[in-house]
This record gives C-alpha cells, structure tokens and sequence, in this order.
C-alpha cells in the first residue's frame, strides 16, 4: 500500500519548544503546503531586505528574486529566504503555526504541562515518571525538550555551552496598522546585531543579539525595562522607525535569554539515539540563531523521523509482527537511520550558525573592513546554502 505520514504528528511536538514569534526561512516541501495556504492569509511576503550598520549608515534595498513557495525557521536571520527558486520569506507567530499543525492531529493528541523528571529501562519500553507523579509507558522516545533535555542527558550526550552572546527579542503591536513597507532590516555594529520585521499589517517582531562583554548591568536579563533601555541605547544612531518598534513594544513582550550551542563535534562523537529513543529539534542541535534555521530543522527532523520510521515498520504486516521484541528492532533500526541522516546536517547546521555569528558580531576596526568588503558576501552565501536543503519525501510504500 501506499502511505501517507503525517507531517505535523512528529512535527508538534518540536514546535512546541520554540519561541511564539520567529522569521521563517526554510522550504518546505508539498507535504505542509496546507498549512503554508493557512498562514499565508495572515502573514504576507517580505520581498525586501535592508541592510546597514550604525556608522556608515548605508541601508541598500535588496529584493528577493524569488517569490513562489513558502518558507520555515529561526529568528536572526539575513536575507535567509533569497536561496532557491520557489522560497518565500514571511514572519510568523510561532504560536499560530503550533495551532495549525495541532489542528491537524485527533483531538487529545497532545499532553501539554507534562514536566519529565526520569527515565526508566523497563526493557523494550520507557516508562516516564512526571512531575505530577504520574508515569507514561513508551515504545519509542523522542526527546523535543529543547535545550536542557532530559532525554539528552539520558543518552550521554555533553550539554549545550553557552556561546558568548545574549538576545533580546520583542513583539510589538500596533492597534490601528503600522502601515511600513514590508521589508527586513538588519544593522550590525560594535558587537551588536539589531533587526525588525513586520508580522503581518499590525504587528512587528524584532530582535538584539549582542556580545556579553556590551552588557553593562548583570541584573538587565531580569529586568525587561532594563533590556528595553538597553536595546535603545545601542540603536540610537539608526534610522526612527528601527527605534519606534522598540518604543511601542510593551514590556511583557520583551526577554532575554543566553545562546548556547552544542559542540559539533559532539555530534559525530556522542548518541543520537540508543534502542527506542532518539532526540530531535533543540534537544539535538540547539545552535545560535545567526543562520536562521533552527525551526525550520525542527521540522526537517520530524520529516526525516516520519519516514525512517515508516520505513522500518512498514517492511513487514503489521498483524505479522511476533512480538514486543521484533518491534522494538524495527524502531531501533528506524531511529539509527535518523540519526545517520541528520547527524551532518546537524554539524553542518550549528558549524555555520557559529561561524556567520562570529564575523557579524566581532568588532574593531579590522574586522568591521573585512566584514564590509569581503566577508559579507560569505555570510550571505552560507546563510542561503543552508537554507537551501531539501529533506526529502514522504510518500511511503509497505505493507498494511
């Protein structure tokens, strides 16, 4: 028979763990497209971007060739939907893409507040003790718990460092429409990367990552007026309309958090999966936000989990399948082929994030000439070469 996997089964629950607001840069094959159509009617195309920096000034319009298709993923990102025919670039709630792919599942699908405190190897199944004192037996774990995962810790794997560097983000409403063209801005100078983006006709998302040594207060990350005062006093010089989203955002709009990334080499080194359990989303490849993909690998990844998994049940009947034992092979079996499948483009995903980071936010006066006259062009190239991988079908053959 034929089978088609359901995308937003695997997918949820990795979109679970990320932010409510984000720049989607990823292409998505026709297997979301239904979803794309849903969110597509209240987020419209950026086909523009603009880039500059607080001391020359200079914000060149740059627009996207392209504008067929649809688009996934993180929040920093520069010119990350210019990478393929097809690609769009639009900003989106994460909150809504959570509730238009759980629409797709049966109703009580998800548990939502289920805090796991341990893990036990009961055999060919896990049982997960919660926090409210109630356990969850399971024929396979798929650990989307972000970047403290509990399931990492379980297989082994070293934790995320922290990168050097903090964001700021911050959504920002405007009840009458904010009336700006549809465009994303970008500025970076002095260890500091500042940029905004309309979320549709009445919203703008922006974000501040900057370098730990700019931070003059170590109570600001508590305090959300502190980190507003902070991101203003470092976009003084730029354009009014860059401050004035800044301004209009509310405080309870605003945080602040670490990035941390995982050693790549970790990845080629450590367990991605062992028996009936793997992980997936931040939870295997927390990385800094420069490129713009750490959603949209969160999606990449339940897209390749569905088939992997599919593919290794799907060999045999399953009324032929004898007993717990030869199930539990047939997943283990699926999720080594996962791990296989995504351990370099993990690597290669959080190795870029680092390296862009790294030229875009280091500072001095050498730096800031190398970044203008040649290395700007690398950044750009890495960004749209990440962006631009396909992971595949999911169009399954097998027995029923």
């Amino acid at each position: 028979m034929s089978m088609q996997v359901g995308t937003a089964e695997l997918s949820v629950g990795i979109i679970r763990e990320l932010m409510n607001y984000g720049f989607c840069s990823y292409s998505v094959d026709q297997h979301l497209e239904g979803i794309g159509n849903s969110l597509r009617e209240h987020y419209p195309q950026i086909p523009w971007v603009q880039v500059g920096s607080s001391v020359s000034g200079a914000t060149p319009e740059i627009e996207s060739p392209e504008k067929n298709g649809f688009v996934f993923s993180s929040c920093t990102t520069i010119m990350g939907f210019v990478c393929r025919r097809g690609n769009e670039g639009r900003c989106v709630r994460r909150k809504e893409l959570l509730e238009t792919l759980e629409r797709e599942l049966p109703h009580g699908t998800l548990l939502y507040s289920c805090k796991v405190v341990s893990i036990e190897d009961t055999g060919y199944r896990k049982l997960l003790h919660l926090a409210d004192g109630s356990t969850l037996k399971t024929k396979v774990l798929i650990g989307c718990d972000g970047v403290n995962s509990l399931v990492v810790k379980w297989l082994g794997l070293p934790k995320p460092i922290y990168s050097g560097r903090s964001a700021i983000r911050g959504f920002a409403e405007y009840p009458d429409g904010h009336g700006f063209h549809p465009s994303l801005h970008v500025y970076f100078e002095g260890g500091v990367l500042y940029s905004y983006v309309p979320c549709g006709a009445y919203c703008f998302y922006w974000f501040c990552t900057y370098n730990s040594s700019l931070q003059y207060d170590e109570g600001m990350q508590e305090n959300r007026a502190k980190m507003k005062q902070f991101v203003l006093s470092k976009i003084s010089q730029l354009p009014k309309q860059a401050a004035e989203v800044v301004e209009m955002t509310e405080l309870d709009s605003i945080s602040c958090s670490p990035l941390k990334l995982r050693l790549a080499w970790n990845l080629l080194l450590g367990n991605i999966s062992k028996g009936n359990v793997c992980v997936a989303g931040d939870a295997l490849h927390p990385m800094t936000p420069d490129i713009g993909q750490g959603g949209c690998s969160a999606l990449g990844d339940g897209v390749v989990l569905a088939r992997c998994l599919a593919e290794a049940l799907l060999k045999k009947p399953r009324n032929e399948i004898q007993n717990e034992e030869e199930e539990y092979a047939r997943v283990q079996k699926g999720l080594e082929k996962f791990a296989k499948e995504r351990r370099w483009r993990s690597f290669s995903l959080i190795s870029a994030a680092y390296v862009v980071g790294f030229i875009q936010q280091r500072d001095g006066k050498v730096m800031r000439f190398l970044r203008e006259k040649f290395l700007s062009r690398f950044t750009f190239s890495t960004v749209w070469k990440m962006a631009d991988f396909h992971c595949g079908e999911l169009n399954i053959s097998g027995s029923k």
